[in-house]
């Protein structure tokens, strides 16, 4: 695991603690400001002094995408935290109401900056592998610093003179902490630093979040990542090391040479005849359901091809990589029967230094462990090693040169995933290989035009010693234009969707009558009995509840990266539906008191540790992996806003609801959208754990313009 990624996602994470420290606070406080300034009679007054957060952070979302484009994530997480610490310092002061919700409204600021961007900058920070579990931090942070602010606000409550400033006051001196590590120890996201053509600080930061020198690799990557690279087509090859191949082998015509961007990494590759099944997989959809979404049908086939060929999809690409050595039983027919070039290591053609030049001399040979078929399966973890031959998720970037290797263009960029098992050089089927056993690799390659721009590049052969230059595009920056591309508008219906989904699927409706229950529940009775007070063991109540989510979250940040996004949404969804119809039966159906109280309270904690584990982190999660670099901040922005409107809508129209058709008819509203959730998802969201974010999006533009052709 990365320790670089893994500390700048808490750091960053602390800004989502600071927005649960916030609603905790505000909801104890709010009891105590009431009295105060006399606000009985004034419930609009009332209510804006805790919506005034809400409008804030919905104001200043509106262009928080843009900014974030165009200045940076970093600057706009030192923004946050400066604007959490100001409201804390004025929420403090307030001699007047006024005053409050100017302050309310600056803590909106903070609050609306870290939501929309903290998740942005962890999947853009976080290797693919564990991207998923890295992005549950928010909610995990968020729920601890709800349970520790309903805490603090417990034991302020027992006293006869608590005191509603210094409630909301104290959120300024976590929010120092907040300051400090994102002033001296978060970087810049290196996308982001990669978009503005800063090359030499983006490979700076990622050979800090990854630990290692070597990062051209993932460098090559993420400027790929800045444009889609035109038509996009799937192929198949069967693939081996150049370096294990026959010295007495003969050339084919159809044979090809593919390059890595990472030191001495060079393939050859015959084409295979026929149809992938990754591009039969991208019209599935249209020939087998029209409902079924094709993208998520293509989605779903690379996992598919991922379980089936065990932990590490290109298992044996480590010998590929760094292989000396060719294997005693290489048959020079069986070896020509599969189209491999000439391994004479004096070829002029023959990749021996990186596609990109450095300023370090690469890894050390004597550093990297060989790879085994114990450390492929040891426990379904890949090894260190292994792990770092890709680009994530068993992906692999390679380089075509074509004909006009020289000019712009010259380059086909393809991205590698194996099709099943390893191709014997026999011709047949073979397990999982061990390194040097001679077995080629089947793998499915989405082909498009490269972006990158190489100059100084020397020799026969131009891509062996090219510096990187991001394409001339990203001095344009992003613009609205940008969001009618097919692929952006595919994964804004995605996005957009999943957040209205997740507002009006009832967190709200059930947060606001959890005291109700547990107050049916005896839990009021029995508090008062030990000499708590009707408010303190509303605010202890409360922070049992949060207490409560925190195994359940611990839960998903274990699943989200192994089950997956879809599969968990897929899962918990029944369930929060199950819990919204019990509630609705039993506010319906006559039963006696403490029965009542049982099946409700039980319901709302499967609800609960249930939304935590599923609908309430991946919908963030989702929304920070699937859209291209040089629009990301912008739909963040625009799914981000979707999701405070929402939330604005529900916390009105609550109390609307329950006057007019009662709490059956509002939960029972709600279980009607878990139910469309559960098809949205099923039918329109793909599956993205372990897909480094370049791939995601290229599999976005490649599924709309299939839906377009069909």
């Amino acid at each position: 695991m990365s320790k670089g990624a893994v500390f700048v996602a808490v750091a960053a994470a602390i800004g989502n603690m600071l927005q649960g420290w916030d609603n905790a606070t505000i909801a104890g406080a709010v009891l105590y400001i009431k009295k105060e300034f006399q606000l009985e009679t004034q419930p609009t007054i009332e209510g804006l002094i805790v919506a005034m957060s809400l409008i804030g952070a919905t104001v200043i979302t509106t262009f928080s995408g843009t900014v974030s484009d165009n200045i940076g994530r970093r600057p706009m997480l030192v923004i946050s935290s400066i604007f959490y610490f100001i409201s804390g310092l004025v929420m403090c002061w307030s001699p007047n109401v006024y005053v409050l919700l100017l302050a309310r409204l600056l803590d909106g600021f903070g609050i609306g900056l870290a939501v929309t961007l903290v998740p942005l900058y962890i999947s853009e920070t976080a290797p693919s592998d564990i991207r998923g579990l890295l992005n549950t931090l928010p909610q995990f942070t968020g729920s601890i610093g709800m349970c520790l602010a309903y805490t603090m606000v417990f034991f302020m409550s027992l006293k006869s003179n608590a005191s509603w400033r210094l409630m909301l006051g104290v959120l300024s001196l976590p929010s120092i902490a907040y300051f400090i590590l994102a002033v001296f120890f978060l970087p810049e996201s290196p996308r982001w630093l990669v978009s503005k053509g800063k090359m030499n600080e983006a490979k700076r930061v990622l050979q800090a979040l990854r630990g290692k020198e070597d990062v051209s690799g993932e460098m090559a990557l993420l400027v790929e990542g800045l444009e889609v690279g035109g038509e996009t087509s799937v192929e198949e090859y069967v693939i081996n090391a150049e370096n294990e191949l026959s010295e007495d082998h003969v050339e084919e015509k159809d044979e090809i040479k593919l390059y890595g961007a990472e030191e001495g990494q060079s393939w050859v590759a015959k084409p295979v005849r026929g149809q992938s099944s990754l591009f039969m997989a991208s019209r599935q959809g249209s020939v087998v359901s029209h409902m079924i979404d094709p993208m998520v049908t293509l989605f779903g086939s690379v996992h598919e091809k991922q379980n089936e060929a065990g932990s590490m999809i290109f298992p044996n690409f480590g010998s590929m990589f760094h292989g000396e050595q060719k294997p005693d039983n290489w048959d020079v027919e069986s070896n020509h029967e599969k189209g491999n070039l000439s391994g004479d290591e004096t070829d002029d053609n023959n990749l021996k230094s990186p596609l990109l030049s450095r300023n370090s001399t690469g890894v050390d040979k004597d550093m990297i462990a060989p790879i085994t078929r114990t450390s492929m399966l040891n426990a379904g973890q890949p090894s260190e090693t292994a792990s770092a031959m890709g680009i994530g998720g068993g992906w692999q970037l390679a380089y075509r040169k074509t004909e006009d290797g020289k000019k712009s263009g010259g380059l086909q960029r393809i991205y590698l995933h194996q099709e099943g098992g390893t191709e014997s050089r026999r011709g047949s089927i073979a397990s999982l290989p061990v390194v040097g056993d001679g077995d080629a690799v089947r793998a499915a390659a989405l082909v498009s035009r490269s972006v990158l721009c190489l100059d100084d590049a020397t020799g026969q052969n131009p891509i062996q010693s090219g510096v990187i230059k991001p394409p001339p595009s990203t001095n344009q920056g992003s613009s609205w234009a940008d969001l009618s591309e097919p692929g952006v508008k595919q994964a804004l219906i995605v996005g957009v969707g999943i957040q209205i989904l997740q507002q009006f699927s009832g967190i709200n409706g059930v947060l606001y009558y959890t005291p109700q229950i547990l107050e049916q529940a005896g839990v009021g009775i029995l508090l008062s009995n030990m000499g708590i007070g009707s408010e303190s063991a509303s605010f202890l109540i409360s922070g049992v509840t949060t207490l409560l989510m925190l195994p359940s979250i611990g839960v998903a940040m274990r699943l989200i990266d192994v089950a997956g996004r879809r599969m968990l949404l897929l899962a918990t969804l029944p369930i929060l539906l199950t819990s919204l119809i019990v509630l609705v039966l039993s506010n319906v159906i006559t039963l006696g008191s403490v029965t009542h109280a049982v099946i409700s309270t039980i319901s709302v904690v499967v609800y609960f540790c249930t939304f935590v584990m599923g609908f309430g982190p991946i919908p963030n999660t989702l929304c920070s992996e699937i859209f291209p670099t040089r629009v990301r901040g912008l739909c963040i922005a625009i799914c981000a806003l979707t999701f405070w409107v929402g939330d604005i809508i529900v916390t009105y129209t609550l109390p609307v609801l329950l006057t007019t058709i009662g709490l059956a008819g509002a939960f029972g509203i709600y279980a009607v959208v878990c139910t469309i959730s559960w098809f949205f998802v099923y039918f329109r969201v793909p599956e993205t754990k372990g897909m480094p974010l370049e791939v995601i999006t290229e599999f976005f533009a490649m599924g709309a313009a299939n839906k377009k052709t069909d």
